[in-house]
Parts: C-alpha cells; structure tokens; sequence
C-alpha cells in the first residue's frame, strides 16, 4: 500500500534524516557517530555495527554490556531473494547451573534477580560480533579490529557524560544494585549517583577493549582475557567457569519470515520472542484496517499482540526442547485461524503476567545497499549488576528469565538458553525498499516494532513520524509488572474513551515522550540509493549519516 496522496506536512521536530554515503541509528548518539565514522573510512554496515555495539556498551551502561547477549540480521542484496543472515549471539547456562544447584544455595522458587547467583549464562554479544565481522570476509578487505573498538576505548578511557536516564534508574534501582559487587566502585565514583552531565569514566572496561583489540574478539573466551573473566566470576560466587566460556561459539541460525501485503519480514527464531514480532503482524494484515490512529489501528494491535502472547508462551524456548515449529504458526493458514477470535469491537481480558528487560536496538546501512539490524542487551538495567573485578564488564542476568520449577517450558537446565525478550527486524518490500527497525523495552519490544512498522509501511506515514507518534505498551512499565494498557497522553482523549468502552483497562502514563515505551529506530534504503533513518525522542540517540 503506497502513502496517501498530499500527507500532511511534518512539524520540524520530526523530520526524517537523509543520506546516501550510508546511515547508522542507535539510542545515543555517540554510538550513532561511531558507526558513521567507520563507515565514511569506507567499512561495511556490519563493521559500523561493530563500532556503535563497543561504544554504546561504554556509553549507555545501564542498558547494555559487552557482559550481555546480542542478536543480528545481516542483510546483503548481492544474494538475491536468500533470506538475511540471522546470528544468534546469545549464550547459555553455565555447567554447574542446574535446579539443585540452587536448592543448595537456599532457592528454589526462582533465581535471584540481582547478584552472582542472577550471572549464571554466558554473555555471548562479543562472540556475535566475531561471527558478523567473519560473515562478511568476502565483501571487501576489512578495516583493522583496533579501529572498530577506537571510539570504546576513547570513550571510556578519557569518560563519557552521565544520561537523564542513566542517572534516574541508578536512583530507581539503587538499594538493589549498590551491595552488588563492583557496581558502585564503577559506576558511582565517590559512592554516590553521579548527576545527570558529570563524567563517568570506566579506565577497566577500556583496558578490556583495548586487549579485545589486541588480541582478536575469540580472547574473551579463549586465552588470557577469557581467565582474567572467569578468575573474577569465580571470585564473586557466578556458577559460570572458564570452561563455559571456552564452550561457546555465536551461531548462524534460519530466521523466521512472514509474508505481508507490501514486504517480507524477517525476524530471529527461538529463544527470542521473534516468533510474537512477525505473529502480530500477520494477524494485523488480516484485520482489513483502513486508517491509521484511531480506534481500529490501536485495538487491532493490542488485540493481535494477546493472540501473538499466548502462542509465545506456549512455544517460545531453547531451541533444542521446542514442542512445535515456530515457523508454522507464521504460515498463511495458521494465521488466519488464529485471527478469527480477534473481536475488533471488544477487548479479550488480559491478566497475563509481563516480562522486564532493557536493552538496545540499533540499525545501519552502508553505501552499497548492506543494512544489519542488530540487537544487544544485559536485561534488566544494569543486569546482574556484577561487574566482573579487574574487567569493567558488567554481566547480564538474562538467566533469571528460567524457571526452577522442572515442569515449566522454560525450566532452568545446564547448556540450554533462556528465554529472550530481544529480537530485531528487518522488512524487505516488494518495490526493493529495506528496512531494519526494532526497540528496546522488553515486553514492549513487538508492540513497537508493529506500530512502527504499520505506520510506516502500511499507512504512509513519514519514518520519523512512524517513530515520534504517540506510543502504547499492553503488560509492564519500568520497574514494576501490570498488566494495563498503558497510552501517552498525546493520544486523543476520544480514543482513550473508546477504548476503555471495549474493555481496555487504560493507565495514561505521566510523560508525552515515556521512556515505558522503549526507544525504537528504524532505517529505510530505498531503491534509488536513499537511506532514511529515525530516531527515537525517548532516547539520547541520532540517525548518523554521511
């Protein structure tokens, strides 16, 4: 479906970015430049990929880590109709993490959510990055590994500012995070929470990019750096070892599809919730919507991302114990079965519980059509808040997501992956436009990449108005579990009502921009060599181009 004829002007404060050298997207603008950076020296969309993960890992600390976990789709129109790379850089539990294990250290009704005990996979994201950069060996002679990690180093060597958003969920989160090892030592100098501008300075972390530089993105599992790692996880109480760390390898898996009206898209596979992502899409395209922003827009999203849940639910879980194809339920059949119980006049009754989590998305396109959608997370904000001694590492605790009960579908087991919440995006249209797009915001990640994309792609609005536009969250807010449905205020007042009258539980939260909602991105690269890129207002980010 094409825009309308004559949409109406933007407001400046939302006007699409532009360029046709290439264009990276992230959450902070530091990372954005770091990866433009990289690729006006003439590198791939994966190598500015490289750069903006390293630098928003020093950068934007309280949503991810070099500790964490990271997902990729890698998409390279030298292949033709193939399917884009998907890599999942997600790592899992340790060896000596099993539910008995556990039960002797005195839980066994879930995995603490803070602490040693919540540091029990392995962070995978720099094992991601290894197995992207060695996808692209055929592309072009690579730039050297030290200029990709040159902005990191740089950054947390000589400090970076302290966020609006870093500084407010310190404070949030402070009686949970202060005793964890390390955390105030690196992340509140002085031992108080550093103010909204002031420096923060990270000289371990540096020294660890620096060898990771040196040595080759394998030492963080293999060699010195890897038994520097695992000697600082002993010493804190991680069941996660050096020989987990020399185990694990990032992996190439088939991404997930589903057909559209206008574009295919892709997203990863299980254990990530990629599967909800495309399902509520597919189910949206059978709902006949005609208009963007009123009451069958947003009820017909909600109401697609109750049926998307429950089959996630059910389903979603280490690859090896799937008990169905996630693929089938994509296929045009499946879907329309399961949007038939969709009532676009009343809102089924939702009591499901939310799933927390933090994270970052970030896109980028090269001058030679090469675009990645990529995704990196620790979790919770700030994770375990371990941060490994000697390291500056702060390590996920993604782990938490299992469960110790052993009839759970997501029941904690050595060497099984948890449940993950991360998944990025990547559309490819029938007129040859390519779009990755994603957010962050946990349970809120599927519902806004399906506003953003059916804004964009389905009712022609402009990219960054598809991202600016007022957003809705079904489930959690920051630092809490609900399971309202939760509008910014900039909605029209006659649309909340209408909704409420369906049977929405409705809860306007406080801000216009809400941080609740995530921090979404998106790229376009169109046919003629335009790249478009959006940028979220809810976040520190830019759309980087040149």
């Amino acid at each position: 479906m094409t825009a309308p004829p004559n949409p109406a002007p933007e407001p400046r404060m939302i006007h699409t970015h532009t360029a046709l050298g290439g264009m990276v997207v992230a959450p902070h603008h530091l990372a954005a430049q770091a990866g433009r950076d990289v690729l006006r020296d003439g590198g791939t969309a994966v190598e500015a990929m490289v750069a903006a993960a390293a630098t928003i890992a020093v950068v934007y600390p309280h949503m991810n880590a070099i500790g964490g976990d990271g997902f990729w789709l890698i998409h390279d129109p030298a292949q033709g109709s193939a399917p884009p790379l998907a890599i999942d850089a997600c790592g899992p539990a340790a060896a000596a993490a099993d539910i008995g294990w556990y039960a002797r250290q005195g839980h066994t009704q879930a995995i603490p959510s803070r602490g040693p005990l919540a540091a029990l996979t392995v962070a995978g994201t720099v094992g991601g990055w290894a197995r992207a950069l060695a996808s692209t060996a055929g592309w072009q002679a690579p730039l050297p590994l030290a200029r990709l990690l040159a902005d990191a180093i740089r950054h947390a060597e000589q400090g970076c500012t302290v966020s609006v958003s870093q500084h407010g969920l310190n404070h949030q989160k402070l009686a949970e995070l202060r005793p964890q090892p390390g955390f105030a030592d690196t992340y509140m100098p002085g031992g108080t929470v550093p103010a909204v501008g002031s420096l923060l300075r990270q000289p371990a972390l540096a020294a660890t990019l620096q060898a990771l530089a040196q040595d080759g993105l394998d030492s963080f599992y293999r060699g010195t750096l890897a038994a520097r790692i695992a000697a600082g996880l002993a010493s804190v109480g991680s069941p996660v070892t050096a020989a987990d760390l020399a185990a694990y390898s990032a992996l190439l898996v088939a991404p997930l599809r589903v057909q559209l009206q206008e574009a295919e898209v892709f997203n990863l596979p299980p254990p990530t919730q990629g599967l909800a992502a495309l399902l509520i899409l597919g189910l949206f395209d059978r709902l006949s919507v005609q208009q963007a922003e009123g009451f069958d827009h947003l009820h017909g999203l909600v109401e697609a991302t109750k049926q998307a849940f429950l089959v996630r639910d059910r389903v979603v879980t280490d690859r090896g114990r799937l008990p169905a194809d996630p693929q089938s339920y994509l296929e045009p059949g499946a879907l329309d079965a399961r949007a038939r119980p969709i009532d676009m006049q009343r809102a089924l009754p939702w009591p499901q519980p939310a799933a927390p989590g933090d994270t970052i998305w970030m896109g980028a396109i090269d001058g030679q059509g090469r675009a990645v959608s990529f995704i990196q997370s620790v979790y919770w904000e700030w994770g375990s808040g371990v941060v490994v001694p000697d390291t500056g590492i702060c390590w996920q605790n993604r782990g938490i997501s299992f469960a110790l009960d052993p009839k759970a579908l997501n029941h904690l087991q050595p060497g099984r992956k948890p449940f993950h919440t991360l998944n990025p995006s990547l559309a490819r249209f029938a007129d040859g436009r390519v779009m990755p797009y994603g957010t962050m915001g946990g349970e809120g990640q599927p519902q806004t990449q399906a506003a953003v994309y059916t804004r964009y792609a389905r009712f022609g609005q402009p990219l960054q108005q598809a991202v600016s536009a007022p957003r809705w969250l079904l489930g959690r807010t920051w630092g809490d579990v609900s399971t309202s449905l939760k509008l910014e205020p900039r909605f029209d007042p006659s649309l909340v009502s209408q909704l409420r009258a369906a049977g929405h539980t409705v809860e306007l939260v406080a801000d216009a921009f809400s941080d609740t909602m995530g921090h979404a991105g998106a790229l376009v690269r169109h046919p003629d060599g335009r790249i478009e890129g959006a940028f979220d207002p809810r976040s520190d980010g830019a759309a980087a181009g040149w």
